[in-house]
């Protein structure tokens, strides 16, 4: 059997992810194929909630055609691109199944895409790169100047002006670093370009999630029926009658005072993960003198300093992230399956299993990460709509359908 792998937000699940599930399938042709999704959970990239719960996202992946959705972590769900990458390529390598990755990119040219991977290993690129760092530009921009400064003439650097490009990039880079058997196969990004409005795009099929999370606000989850899965559309409309997605609003004042009640401490920033350059102190001073969470990203955003990163360093400092959280993630929490397919996962380099609890009895650094991942869950409970009790990514069962 030939296994695919897929490295997701689903935030939420749209027709463009439906079209890289069916593609995958396309490309095996007659061969029997599964396809293995390392999924965001409460919380996505961007260091945001997520508009609904993790178990609503993953059993839409399994109704549109996914075989088993895996639980991305949060500490990497919610990291740059480059921490996003490793943690998934570390999930789905440690099933023992794969042999594919596959990802959606701009320019849809794998080959391209590992040279400009490998073109970003090595001590050269990094004094190039510190180098440009120097002048003031954002990471993205150094980057992109010194990939062009040790490629001179090359096209490679120009891959990296592109969002997805770039993570397609960081998903080649690890690759290469963990060193694992898998072939990338880079997808052409159907529709709608990362972020891009709806009022920006022509196309009738795909939008971006921020597109989705934007109708949704405005006209709740069934202005999202010419974007979605109809077997997706009926799970979102029924979040919404249950109010089992994220009020934003309340969300944005219950990151901040998380971020306010750290300030009661002496140098309250100075160990979270990222913090380097004096920006320990710069987030204290926007804590201490904003009043709303988009006021403090305001504050904290610069030509060096993008609102991206600016918002997972938030988020990271609210959630307690540190230097000290591990590298890569301790196992495998399995979100939902098909019964088919369920019994693939044999010998796995991680623990696995569909309960938290059960996976946090492991080893410490289990249980260290079950308990932060539990503190993230309970969080996103109190900040839907309807807010729901402590405890329920214990109580959540697994996401188990037949054909």
């Amino acid at each position: 059997m030939r296994v695919f792998g897929i490295i997701c937000e689903y935030n939420p699940f749209h027709r463009g992810h439906k079209w890289q599930i069916d593609e995958l399938r396309r490309l095996a042709g007659e061969e029997e194929c599964a396809v293995v999704c390392a999924m965001s959970g409460d919380f996505v990239q961007r260091g945001d909630f997520a508009l609904v719960r993790r178990h609503a996202r993953a059993e839409a992946a399994v109704r549109s055609g996914a075989d088993l959705v895996l639980e991305l972590p949060l500490p990497w769900a919610v990291s740059s691109a480059e921490g996003f990458a490793q943690g998934g390529v570390e999930v789905l390598t440690a099933t023992g199944l794969l042999d594919v990755l596959a990802f959606g990119s701009e320019c849809g040219d794998s080959a391209a895409l590992l040279r400009t991977a490998r073109a970003l290993e090595g001590n050269a690129f990094q004094s190039a790169l510190q180098a440009e760092l120097t002048k003031g530009d954002s990471f993205a921009a150094a980057r992109q100047a010194a990939v062009q400064a040790l490629c001179p003439g090359s096209d490679i650097a120009a891959l990296l002006d592109k969002p997805n490009n770039n993570l397609a990039v960081e998903y080649c880079k690890a690759i290469i670093e963990q060193n694992v058997e898998m072939q990338p196969i880079a997808l052409p990004r159907q529709g709608a370009d990362h972020g891009q409005a709806l009022t920006e795009s022509a196309h009738a099929a795909f939008a971006s999630a921020s597109a989705l999370r934007a109708l949704w606000a405005e006209g709740g989850a069934a202005a999202l029926a010419p974007y979605v899965p109809q077997k997706a559309l009926k799970l979102y409309k029924q979040a919404e009658y249950d109010g089992k997605y994220t009020d934003f609003a309340v969300m944005g004042h219950c990151e901040l005072a998380l971020l306010r009640a750290a300030c009661t401490e002496q140098a309250p920033f100075a160990a979270v993960r990222g913090v380097s350059e004096g920006l320990e102190h710069r987030l204290e001073n926007a804590v201490r003198e904003t009043a709303s969470l988009p006021a403090l990203l305001d504050a904290l955003t610069t030509v060096r300093y993008p609102r991206a990163r600016m918002r997972r360093l938030a988020m990271d400092a609210a959630l307690g992230y540190t230097a000290q959280t591990p590298a890569l993630p301790p196992y495998l929490h399995l979100l939902g399956a098909r019964k088919e397919t369920l019994p693939l996962p044999g010998e796995t380099a991680l623990p696995l299993s569909h309960s938290l609890a059960r996976l946090a009895r492991e080893n410490e650094t289990c249980a260290q990460m079950a308990a932060a991942q539990s503190r993230a869950s309970d969080l996103g409970a109190l900040c839907r709509a309807k807010p729901e009790p402590m405890g329920g990514i214990y109580r959540q069962k697994i996401i188990f359908l037949t054909n």
